[in-house]
């Protein structure tokens, strides 16, 4: 995997600087009329206009794609646009969507609010029941759309009760595999359609970059490419090129990602403070076997439930010395929210408390730091807390 992080986007490097120059140019020059007349029909050229692909672009796609184990890859704006283009590239009035009741707030908001506007109905069910999908799927049923582990109570789909399900039913299946990323979990090797991910966390990986991502077969790719075409979802080169940096240490990163958050995960659920961590990586997780049929690591993702609600979760949060309150995820840096004050404009109080996201979770994106001064921060806080 780290392999392929450092070499896949060769071929697409139509250079020979190692670090690949920054196309930073809305449009491309064509040699005659003929080529110009070949290119602007041409689906997902590389040098014609940027809002249509653009070699930094290219060499991110073609990295992306060999991670996952997929045909082709589109690099969007951010990860709601990958979200949004995958729907309304494969949708029209009338379909169904079978979801998750717990999703990213965004897509929540995007299934519950939106999508029905344009005559698209979705039905959200408990992640964890396989037998649920199968009782919610209609004649008019065209997309499975899941998120495995789950944002923020780190719940697993079981991916191959999902592709079984969809197979012989014209059912599209989609799995947002942000949290994972490609390192830990590859959907598509177990039959998934279609991965996505908010590239703005680990794939990027600095805090530095916003971009969603598509990885699927390349009919898929190029319809989506389509829409997300008309919708101006357009990464910047720049932001491209931050992207191809990331993934070249991915699979290093995501292993420090792992380590630390299982240590932080096995430090916390033994901490009288603690009522429940939400960790797969953790025996105790009641989908710990499943994750481990699916999964390579665990992710440097966790929630933690205080006992004492929201004063204990406020009070941990501002004691924290090396965890910053932020939002987002993924990067060098440990970050923590509080996801019901986060949500609070996205989910409705019946929401939240319907899923789980009550006023003592705290979430928390484990960072590249030591993993001894990641728990002795914690250990710290939570007795500064206490007194």
């Amino acid at each position: 995997m780290q392999t392929r992080g450092v070499h896949a986007a060769r071929a697409a490097n139509q250079t020979s600087a190692i670090s690949p120059p920054i196309y930073q140019t809305t449009t491309f020059s064509a040699g005659s009329a003929e080529e110009f007349a070949e290119i602007a029909v041409a689906a997902r050229p590389p040098e014609f206009y940027t809002r249509y692909g653009n070699p930094n672009h290219e060499m991110v796609e073609a990295t992306l794609a060999s991670m996952e184990g997929g045909e082709a890859a589109l690099v969007t704006s951010s990860g709601m646009a990958a979200i949004f283009a995958v729907m309304l590239g494969n949708l029209r009035q009338g379909d169904h969507i079978v979801a998750q009741r717990n999703h990213y707030a965004g897509a929540t908001t995007l299934l519950k609010d939106y999508l029905p506007r344009w005559g698209i109905t979705a039905t959200l069910v408990d992640q964890t029941d396989s037998e649920a999908f199968a009782a919610a799927i209609r004649p008019e049923t065209r997309l499975i759309y899941v998120e495995t582990p789950v944002n923020p109570l780190m719940q697993i789909t079981d991916l191959r009760a999902i592709v079984e399900l969809a197979r012989h039913q014209n059912i599209i299946t989609v799995c947002d595999n942000t949290f994972a990323t490609p390192v830990n979990q590859r959907p598509l090797e177990l039959g998934i359609d279609a991965v996505i991910h908010s590239a703005t966390k680990y794939i990027g990986g600095h805090h530095d970059a916003t971009a969603g991502a598509l990885v699927g077969s390349r009919e898929l790719v190029e319809r989506v490419w389509r829409f997300a075409l008309v919708a101006g979802a357009t990464l910047s080169p720049f932001d491209a090129w931050l992207l191809l940096r990331g993934l070249r240490t991915l699979g290093l990163r995501v292993e420090r990602h792992n380590h630390n958050a299982l240590a932080l995960a096995s430090f916390l659920e033994t901490h009288p403070r603690v009522a429940r961590v939400y960790y797969p990586g953790l025996p105790s997780h009641p989908q710990h076997h499943l994750a481990r049929s699916q999964m390579e690591g665990f992710t440097g993702m966790l929630s933690v439930e205080l006992a004492g609600g929201y004063s204990a979760a406020e009070s941990l949060i501002s004691s924290l010395h090396l965890a910053t309150r932020a939002a987002s995820l993924g990067g060098f840096e440990t970050l923590i929210v509080h996801p019901a004050s986060m949500w609070s404009l996205q989910l409705s109080p019946e929401q939240r408390q319907s899923t789980g996201i009550n006023e003592g979770l705290v979430r928390i994106s484990v960072g590249l730091e030591d993993a001894a001064d990641i728990l002795d921060d914690f250990d710290q806080a939570l007795r500064a807390a206490r007194s």
